[in-house]
């Protein structure tokens, strides 16, 4: 009996000190990597887990920090401050074992920003406006970018799931946030500093999911849902289904299923029971309400003799969403995905024939979207004479596997911040970018008090001051309305702009550079280079910069006028165009509101409606997509806004 306990001891002992041996080895989280850019100028935290109670060191150049391990293994050491420069190597062991650590390489001291939010922030380089000459300009070794993995967990996570930090080249730029690379490479260059950028974004996602549960259950408008989504309609089964969901889903977008490329992309294919639909046009024309799925679309062309041993050139001007094209059954192009202004492919002459061709498309139908942009010509050509493509096309869904429905778990709240926000804490940096609000836009008085908890919650989290925190108002979008009139959006906007009253954050207008067909406008260049304006004003302190249009700041009343005064107008008022100031409204006491007259005078305008006679209230683009072109004497739009407060549409 002695000698079985004796064993038993033995195998106890070896059995801990095995699980010890095991724990030994230093480990990282993932947002520590080769080629990453560290906070310059604050004392770097850098943590991890080990031996429990073992000294761990730190070298980070002729630097070297030291740290305990805690009972269950975790420490943090803080790195001195560093100005920038690099490259560096980080080296981080045990005290007692100095050849089992983790030894990191390339590491450059920089600016680091956090980018986050919804599609618009999401959106990449390669889907963006002009992207192969910006792709293929990307050469900047001193920027470095982390893209965060989706997950969305019930939990607060420890580390994230990411395939690494990137240097910025032609290659890896592709799939980065181009709203956050265009900002980045301008910020680089001005400031002459190595850049990183920790991209944590997710299409389609509300605020909410974003913020921390202390902070959600702080507000009567989000207490109730908090604490309901703990345990009525979540569980981590979903989290699984989703995920493998999530993997049929862009197989089905990227790959044509069960031979369907074969089938519907051959000229002698049967489509006489396919619907008519006028070309181009979007989903929304379709008649077919919300949509989500792959749709084949073909036309029938009769191109002329001359056309016949000539290599031709077919313009798809600019398609939403991803696609595939094919002539006579060929394919031309697959899984075509990006934002230049016009999508042209070579038909080569082999593919021609004198009378009838036919061209099919699959298109991806998602979130919304898809189809060809109307404001784009199509066109099919030999160099010499152009055979329009518009008209009569026919198109078919439900041709393939529907593409499975998720649980939308990334909508409740929270469950962003636990998987791809938490886990970065407390990495150093030096501010937030942030691009949401679309999906908010039907409760946007709400918005009013869920935005600033959210930049008030990550200040707090990261315990870094009130970190400078920049955002894009919402740009303009859907069709315009020939009236004054209610708006969703422009109470978003409002919200965003109110956003401003909290210390240390800067706003860029987008209100011009929007798109009436498509909630993503391509012109992300423009996007970046604003938020980079205030960036380089307000965080950088660079003198000379205006960094915003002109901001309503006061008005009078003068008769059956009403003289409005701003600020941030530089040298002056203007409008974009050259023509008379367009996109004010005026109202009286019934709160019926007239396009208004506005008449710039001096550093004021001057708003008047005859139908008017005694106004109380005067709005600027106030519309989803307003017409409307004040700017100041840097070009930058004047900001929507309304002098009134009476009760909006949102709220309740």
């Amino acid at each position: 009996m002695k000698f079985k306990l004796r064993i038993l001891g033995l195998i106890f002992i070896l059995a801990l000190f095995f699980h010890q041996e095991c724990q030994a080895q230093v480990s990282l989280p993932k947002v520590f990597g080769d080629n990453m850019v560290l906070q310059r100028e604050l004392e770097i935290p850098v943590w991890g887990i080990s031996t429990p109670g073992a000294n761990i060191i730190a070298e980070l150049g002729n630097t070297k920090s030291t740290a305990k391990a805690d009972p269950e293994g975790k420490w943090t050491v803080h790195l001195p401050k560093f100005k920038a420069g690099g490259p560096y190597t980080l080296k981080i062991y045990e005290e007692a074992k100095p050849s089992e650590g983790v030894v990191l390489n390339g590491i450059l001291i920089g600016d680091v920003w956090l980018a986050s939010g919804q599609s618009n922030m999401e959106w990449q380089v390669q889907q963006a406006k002009d992207a192969s000459v910006e792709i293929a300009n990307a050469n900047f070794p001193q920027v470095r970018f982390l893209i965060v993995d989706h997950s969305n967990e019930i939990k607060p996570q420890t580390d994230i799931s990411t395939s690494g930090w990137k240097v910025c080249d032609s290659i890896s730029v592709k799939e980065l946030s181009a709203v956050a690379y265009f900002f980045a490479r301008k910020i680089h260059v001005d400031q002459n500093v190595p850049i990183g950028i920790v991209q944590s974004t997710w299409g389609g996602t509300r605020i909410e999911p974003w913020t921390s549960r202390e902070m959600l259950l702080t507000s009567p408008i989000t207490r109730e849902w908090t604490l309901s989504a703990d345990t009525l309609h979540y569980n981590r089964d979903d989290i699984v289904r989703d995920s493998l969901k999530q993997v049929r889903f862009w197989d089905i977008v990227y790959n044509p299923q069960n031979n369907a490329e074969k089938i519907f992309t051959a000229p002698d294919y049967d489509d006489s029971g396919w619907t008519e639909i006028a070309m181009p046009n979007v989903l929304k024309n379709f008649g077919i309400g919300y949509y989500e799925g792959m749709v084949w679309m073909r036309k029938k062309l009769s191109l002329p003799e001359s056309y016949s041993g000539k290599d031709l050139t077919i313009n798809l001007g600019h398609p939403e969403m991803t696609y595939s094209l094919y002539f006579n059954g060929n394919e031309i192009c697959k899984n075509v995905w990006f934002g230049n202004a016009t999508h042209s492919y070579t038909i080569p002459a082999t593919l021609v024939q004198s009378g009838e061709n036919t061209i099919a498309v699959r298109i991806a139908m998602l979130w919304g979207g898809g189809g060809l942009n109307p404001a784009n010509d199509i066109y099919i050509t030999d160099g010499s004479m152009e055979i329009t493509l518009a008209g009569k096309w026919l198109y078919e869904k439900d041709l393939e596997p529907l593409i499975p429905k998720m649980s939308g778990n990334q909508g409740y709240p929270t469950v962003l911040f636990n998987s791809m926000i938490n886990p970065l804490i407390p990495y150093g940096i030096k501010g937030f970018l942030w691009y949401q609000g679309e999906s908010n836009a039907e409760e946007a008085y709400n918005y009013r008090e869920l935005f600033p908890m959210l930049i008030k919650d990550w200040r707090k989290h990261w315990q870094q001051g009130n970190l400078p925190f920049l955002y894009v108002q919402l740009a303009n979008y859907m069709e315009r309305k020939p009236l004054p009139s209610e708006s969703e959006w422009a109470e978003l906007r409002e919200a965003q702009t109110m956003a401003l009253s909290l210390p240390n954050t800067g706003m860029a207008c987008t209100i011009d550079i929007g798109d009436a067909g498509s909630v993503h406008p391509l012109n992300k260049q423009e996007v970046g280079r604003r938020l980079a304006l205030i960036a380089n004003k307000t965080v950088y302190k660079q003198d000379g910069i205006i960094s915003s249009g002109p901001m309503y700041r006061s008005y009078r009343k003068e008769g059956n006028r009403i003289r409005i005064r701003f600020s941030s107008i530089g040298s002056g008022l203007s409008t974009s165009d050259g023509e008379e100031v367009k996109g004010f409204a005026i109202a009286g006491e019934d709160k019926q509101f007239h396009w208004a007259k506005a008449v710039i005078e001096g550093n004021e305008l001057v708003v008047y409606c005859d139908e008017v006679e005694n106004p109380e209230a005067v709005r600027y683009a106030w519309a989803d997509n307003p017409e409307c072109n004040l700017v100041n004497s840097e070009g930058l739009p004047a900001v929507p806004f309304r002098t009134d407060d009476w009760k909006g549409i949102t709220q309740k």
